[in-house]
């Protein structure tokens, strides 16, 4: 019996080298970091983006600059070590106060962490507009709920925040046992849980503690 002939696709995909061309020139013209599905959305039907982002990010390996992952997006950013060539491009718009940066440390390193958590740590109460700043900022955001009574709000760093400070994801932070042996973090746990011995109990308190959020 002959085989039926396959019938040829009207969306056949560029070639990849066509599509590595597409892919470098979306991330070398948005500002803000894009998404394997942004990518998708933007590219003919069938290319293979997350390929090509592949063999951009290794042909660009040893270059001026790089493609980075950040957070779930990618980017093209500055090496890091020619930074220091960008520092005259650098505007300071504001400074924070000592309030925010200690608002914002605690965050990154208790996430997701109630404003009742957070002034907890800090000893001290926090103003609304320290929250409004770093949200208007754009380095913090509203996470999950809660689960316990009042199902209070909780904050967590946002994708901005990793690309401004050149990491992946939050768990590339500097540990908590460094910063804690520098004096830059209080050695009390967090509110409702015992410290933990070691770098792996910390690891099995994060899980835990998911259980307590919803969506």
């Amino acid at each position: 019996m002959a085989e039926t002939p396959k019938e040829e696709s009207l969306f056949d995909a560029p070639p990849m080298g066509e599509q590595e061309r597409m892919v470098e020139a979306i991330l070398f013209a948005s500002a803000e970091p894009v998404t394997l599905r942004e990518l998708e959305t933007r590219m003919p039907h069938g290319c293979n983006p997350s390929e090509a982002v592949a063999h951009v990010q290794r042909r660009y390996e040893g270059r001026g600059v790089r493609v980075v992952r950040v957070g779930e997006a990618w980017a093209i950013r500055t090496a890091p070590d020619l930074g220091f060539l960008m520092q005259k491009e650098t505007v300071e718009v504001k400074k924070l106060s000592r309030a925010a940066i200690e608002t914002l440390a605690i965050v990154a390193y208790h996430q997701p962490v109630t404003r009742a958590e957070i002034e907890e740590i800090r000893g001290v109460s926090v103003s609304r507009g320290t929250i409004d700043q770093l949200i208007e900022m754009e380095w913090i955001r509203f996470g999950r709920r809660k689960m316990t009574p009042g199902r209070p709000v909780t904050f967590v760093v946002t994708q901005e925040f990793l690309d401004h400070f050149g990491l992946e994801s939050a768990r590339d932070l500097p540990g908590l046992k460094e910063l804690r042996s520098a004096g830059l973090l209080d050695n009390r746990p967090r509110p409702g849980f015992d410290a933990p011995d070691d770098e792996d109990d910390q690891e099995d308190v994060i899980d835990d503690q998911a259980e307590l959020f919803e969506d």
